[in-house]
């Protein structure tokens, strides 16, 4: 049996042996979501210093905000282009370059002499960083079978919190000790050691030789003799459109808490910076963990009838609004935290069903590209707006009325979605009337 990739160089798209290994996709799915968390690391790091920042050069909550958020608009503007040379030119081989490049700049924060020079650095890690949870997504996917699809979605996307996690307190830890110089260093030296790694251990061959191809009903089928799907396809389905939108706006939320929640502690509950930073840490560590047990209730309940979905989806936005919307607008108090932290075990939970519909209406050819877009909505609607926008009604409110604003962001998530569910059963209608295929069996 013969496999071929169709992206990298004619070696590596050489007919070659089918031999595969267990071991091989979970060395895949760690290596990938270790630089994940890298990524992260890198991104949120920030969040821990901002008390240091705001002191030492005077800085505004908008300016603060725009720092988080560059990264974000960075990724979401380049994340379709990036993604696609990413699908054309190697999957691995992009890994590993945008690992080196967001760990350079990274680096290269640690010697900004000012908010401007801050700023250009926080830039480039956006660009090294821009295609890397689709590229990275897309490869985990490829070797494992369809029907995880959800569960992994869910947990290589939980790398987000994790990381956030690991670079709030770890930026915590070296900013009190050494200086928050010293917090950007160790993310950047951390991320380059992995990206080191990856290139050893992995490459376009070995993931030709265990890529799993879509199982029936799982997978828009492409017209006879065609070879890559149609970019036009990402958007040629309303319910695709819809699954962008909703798992956007949705996390808005997460974007808004990665940054702030550090900060709100600091000013409504009276914690220390250091104290602070590793109170949100663990907050942002349910949601990571939520995430992964979202997504694997998402899969179970999708046996039957993969539409249900969107419903678990609607059902996680739905809850986060309930108990984040409470919590917000709640003195702060021990009773406080507790709902924040039920409702961060849901806020990114839509990232497995959302992410699982974006795999399942796209054809895996042109899957990193899909993730790419996906990840433009998320970023663009999302994890760059909830920063910039929570900061600049801080600024006007202070930051706990602002904070009591953003769970409503939930409630147009939950009409996209419902929409979204909805549209599905024509949408795959579309795509099979569109490949000239008919399906015998529920999608």
């Amino acid at each position: 049996m013969t496999l071929t990739t169709g992206e990298g160089t004619a070696a590596d798209q050489a007919v070659s042996t089918r031999t595969t290994s267990r071991l091989f996709p979970w060395v895949v799915f760690a290596l990938t979501f270790g630089l994940l968390l890298s990524d992260y690391m890198s991104r949120q790091v920030l969040s821990a210093v901002f008390p240091y920042l705001k002191t030492e050069w005077a800085l505004t909550d908008t300016q603060l905000g725009s720092l988080t958020s560059i990264v974000a608009l960075t990724v979401g503007i380049l994340a379709v282009p990036l993604s696609l040379l990413g699908d054309r030119w190697g999957r691995a081989r992009a890994v590993v370059v945008m690992g080196v490049v967001w760990s350079l700049a990274t680096i290269g924060s640690a010697m900004a002499a000012n908010y401007g020079q801050l700023f250009a650095a926080r830039f480039l890690i956006g660009v090294g960083e821009a295609a890397y949870g689709s590229v990275g997504l897309a490869v985990v996917l490829a070797v494992f079978a369809a029907h995880r699809r959800a569960s992994l979605t869910g947990a290589f996307m939980a790398g987000g919190s994790f990381g956030s996690v690991l670079g709030v307190a770890l930026g915590g830890v070296f900013a009190a000790q050494f200086g928050w110089r010293w917090a950007f260093g160790a993310m950047g030296v951390i991320g380059l050691l992995l990206a080191a790694l990856y290139l050893v251990l992995i490459n376009e061959g070995k993931l030709a030789r265990h890529k799993v191809d879509d199982e029936a009903g799982t997978g828009p089928v492409l017209a006879a003799g065609q070879q890559r799907a149609r970019l036009s396809t990402l958007f040629s389905t309303p319910a695709v459109i819809l699954a962008y939108l909703g798992g956007g706006l949705q996390l808005f939320i997460a974007g808004s808490l990665f940054a702030w929640l550090p900060s709100y502690l600091n000013r409504a509950h009276g914690m220390v910076p250091q104290r602070a930073a590793g109170i949100a840490a663990l907050l942002i560590l349910v949601m990571g963990a939520g995430m992964i047990v979202c997504g694997m209730v998402t899969d179970r309940m999708g046996r039957r009838n993969p539409a249900d979905k969107w419903t678990t989806a609607i059902v996680f936005a739905a809850l986060t609004l309930v108990l984040l919307g409470s919590a917000f607008a709640m003195k702060p108090s021990g009773l406080q935290l507790i709902l924040i932290a039920v409702g961060c075990f849901f806020a990114a939970g839509t990232t497995g069903p959302t992410g699982a519909m974006v795999a399942r209406l796209t054809h895996e050819s042109i899957r990193a590209t899909a993730f790419g877009t996906y990840t433009f909505f998320n970023n663009l609607l999302g994890l760059a707006a909830g920063p910039i926008v929570t900061g600049m009604l801080a600024d006007r409110l202070g930051l706990e009325t602002a904070m009591r604003y953003v769970p409503l962001i939930s409630v147009l998530a939950i009409v996209a979605l419902l929409a979204g569910r909805r549209a599905y059963p024509s949408s795959l209608r579309k795509l099979d009337a569109a490949a000239g295929v008919q399906q015998g069996g529920p999608a």
